[in-house]
């Protein structure tokens, strides 16, 4: 089974995945956030960040690797966020912001890499949204977000995602977002296209990711939040979306 198939199985909505962030925790702690979050019902362990000062990024996914049974695939804030070891990538394109650098610059420093490496690639659309701070994706990449309140122009955006043959689409709010992505872009986004839908940033609560799913995510993915409230807001967010209540 491909790797997008484990990811995205047919009819199967309200999945959790837990992102880590190399820069963020030591790296028992973020084996043992990756092992609570497999046993507590998160599906699938994103590793990266918009800025790492860390020199063993690669190391850092063989340990998850072998510490976890999930899918562990990269979500890579530039090229130089690339190992081996993982099961895939996220092969995102900052479709949001209009630096080049990040719309297809990384991407072309990155691609020779991931066929050598022999990783499955997922081509995804990430659009970063205004979330009530300046992230430090915001920062980092120069970009600004869609304003939140302009749910037709996240959703124009996806669409381009989509008539580009890209396969996801990730609705970003930012790592220690104040606001969420709004439900009514996520319902904007889901009526727009076919192709599945990632929604992350401020998802700090079971009502916050319960809110995501029913409005058509696919996925809603948890980072920060778990940094700080561990192995507890795994299982009561996975245990919510799963039971769709808040």
């Amino acid at each position: 089974m491909s790797l997008y198939n484990r990811l995205f199985p047919r009819g199967k909505g309200g999945r959790l995945w837990v992102l880590l962030d190399p820069d963020s925790l030591p790296r028992r702690r973020l084996i043992q956030v990756a092992t609570a979050a497999q046993q507590d019902g998160a599906v699938a362990i994103l590793v990266g960040g918009s800025f790492l000062c860390k020199d063993d990024f690669g190391s850092v996914v063989r340990a998850l690797k072998r510490a976890v049974n999930l899918p562990v695939v990269l979500f890579p804030g530039n090229s130089g966020q690339l190992s081996r070891y993982a099961d895939g990538i996220l092969f995102t394109s900052l479709l949001s912001g209009r630096n080049p650098q990040y719309l297809i610059g990384e991407q072309v420093m990155a691609a020779p890499i991931i066929r050598r490496m022999g990783l499955e690639a997922i081509p995804t659309a990430y659009l970063l949204i205004e979330s009530g701070r300046t992230t430090s994706t915001e920062f980092v990449s120069d970009t600004r977000p869609i304003p939140r309140d302009k749910p037709q122009l996240v959703a124009a955006h996806a669409q381009a995602a989509e008539l580009f043959g890209m396969k996801a689409v990730y609705l970003e709010a930012g790592s220690g977002a104040e606001q969420p992505v709004p439900p009514d872009v996520v319902r904007a986004v889901r009526k727009s296209v076919s192709i599945s839908l990632i929604v992350g940033g401020g998802i700090a609560s079971p009502e916050a990711a319960v809110t995501a799913t029913e409005a058509g995510a696919d996925v809603v993915v948890v980072g920060t939040a778990v940094e700080r409230g561990g192995r507890e807001i795994i299982h009561r967010i996975a245990s919510a979306i799963k039971g769709g209540r808040k």
